[in-house]
């Protein structure tokens, strides 16, 4: 009897039995979803040493374990391994070099010291003529960009680069500037977005510097100027900006603009900029087709499979489900694969469409129609009885005012812009106006029935 209790001691009960117990309460814990996107592809690994490691297929996968279910995890293993083995916590890249010879350190050359010393690359290091997919909706925007980049003779002034938020403006801008400056390093190619030149002139002007920055500017060879419809309402800045194109077309230098409209709608522009910019190359950005979402998908998992080393494509019938149900904008749709490359690690290329669709879930509207800041302000004129205008315009009665607010809640609630772009769409007010009002709604609704009655309507028809 002795030698039997002895033997059931010390039998070992299978790992993977212990673990397959331990996932299948801790499923019914977390729930469907979250088991499925985070736990689920996480493997039970032995290392080499004997020691047992969960491996999951990403850093990100790794850090949501330890933070919502790692403690629980191991409570659960405690009470299912009678050998009492340890548990290690790991992504896949830190478990494959646990199993890789280290190298003896290097010593430092007076070459690779330099090299540390230098700034690190910026994010948009990445934008180049070759990470750019080309589609019938970029092509011709695409193909002056390239011509102005490489200095070509015949290059019509100035270019106005134009379309939709999220569809390659601002890449095609820094290609241009990086290809330019590299044809021609002796030439000066000066890029900035509107926003700092804004900034830039304003801190120039009080730091009595005008002379300095106008200087910087109009002894550029290549001026680029990014979201120029930034600058819209702002008088002085206008005028300098109109002066700076005048003087700089005058010498021959060239000027690239980009804006989220063609510059004949850029109507609260002066009439003289608006002119200039009519008289050049408007180049037009459509929103991307479906054949251009799929090679930007293809493009896009191709620098995945080399940033994190893994090999393999995405399924056909998970292309089609990204490429049909991100219609909206380019980062949208990568945004939607970069979540499913975090999720999904190296076995990404083993998901199914509905299993796409089970991770992406949080990110998908459903059947809800795509609501516009544009459908937002024409419902709310017809609700209050008002003219689209009235909620543009710069008149602050309070007849105006509460409906003008309302709409601005109503454009942060149903549109995935950005205060400063709403701010810009309700006469080109400033991203604190739009907050201001957002946070005034927030704060009227509890107490006022009307309004919270208002909005429920509002949101009910613009929903459909």
């Amino acid at each position: 009897m002795a030698a039997s209790n002895l033997a059931i001691a010390t039998s070992s009960v299978p790992a993977s039995a212990v673990w397959a117990q331990a996932c299948a309460k801790l499923k019914s814990e977390l729930g469907e979803d979250a088991f499925g996107s985070w736990l689920a592809r996480a493997a039970l690994t032995p290392a080499a040493d004997g020691e047992l490691y969960v491996v999951t297929p990403t850093g990100v996968a790794r850090d949501w374990i330890r933070r919502h279910a790692w403690r629980r995890l191991e409570e659960l293993w405690a009470a299912s391994d009678p050998d009492a083995r340890p548990l290690r916590l790991q992504s896949r890249a830190e478990f494959e070099a646990l199993r890789e010879p280290r190298a003896a350190p290097i010593p430092p050359t007076p070459a690779s010291a330099a090299t540390e010393e230098a700034p690190a690359p910026t994010p948009r290091d990445r934008f180049t003529f070759d990470t750019f997919v080309t589609g019938q909706a970029n092509e011709f925007a695409h193909s002056v960009a390239r011509r102005v980049a490489s200095w070509a003779d015949g290059c019509f002034n100035p270019v106005v680069i134009h379309g939709p938020y999220g569809f390659g403006k601002t890449h095609l801008l820094c290609a241009m500037a990086r290809e330019a400056q590299a044809a021609a390093p002796r030439r000066k190619v000066v890029y900035l977005t509107a926003e700092r030149f804004l900034s830039s002139f304003v801190k120039a002007a009080m730091e009595r510097q005008l002379g300095a920055f106008k200087e910087q500017l109009r002894s550029a060879d290549l001026l680029i100027v990014d979201d120029v419809h930034f600058i819209g309402g702002k008088q002085s800045t206008q005028e300098e900006l109109f002066h700076t194109l005048s003087a700089l077309m005058e010498d021959g230098r060239r000027v690239v603009f980009s804006a989220d409209r063609p510059p004949a709608a850029l109507t609260e522009f002066d009439a003289h900029l608006r002119s200039h910019l009519c008289a050049g190359l408007p180049c037009g950005i459509e929103p991307a087709d479906r054949a251009l979402r799929l090679g930007i998908l293809e493009r896009k998992l191709e620098m995945l499979r080399r940033q994190f080393g893994f090999t393999g494509a995405l399924k056909p019938e998970v292309y089609d489900f990204l490429a049909d149900r991100f219609t909206d904008s380019v980062r949208e749709l990568e945004g939607a694969l970069n979540t499913l490359v975090a999720r999904g690690g190296s076995s990404v290329a083993g998901l199914t469409a509905d299993e796409a669709h089970r991770l992406l879930r949080p990110h998908l509207r459903g059947g809800e129609k795509r609501v516009t800041v544009d459908d937002i302000q024409k419902a709310t004129a017809e609700h209050y009885r008002l003219k689209q205008s009235d909620l543009i315009c710069e008149r602050r009665t309070r007849a105006l005012a509460r409906p003008r607010q309302a709409a601005m809640w109503l454009a942060k609630q149903l549109t995935t812009r950005s205060l400063p772009d709403i701010g810009r769409r309700f006469g080109g007010r400033d991203h604190t106006t739009v907050l201001h009002a957002v946070r005034r709604i927030e704060a009227l609704r509890p107490v006022d029935p009307q309004l919270a009655q208002d909005l429920e309507i509002l949101m009910r028809k613009l929903r459909g």
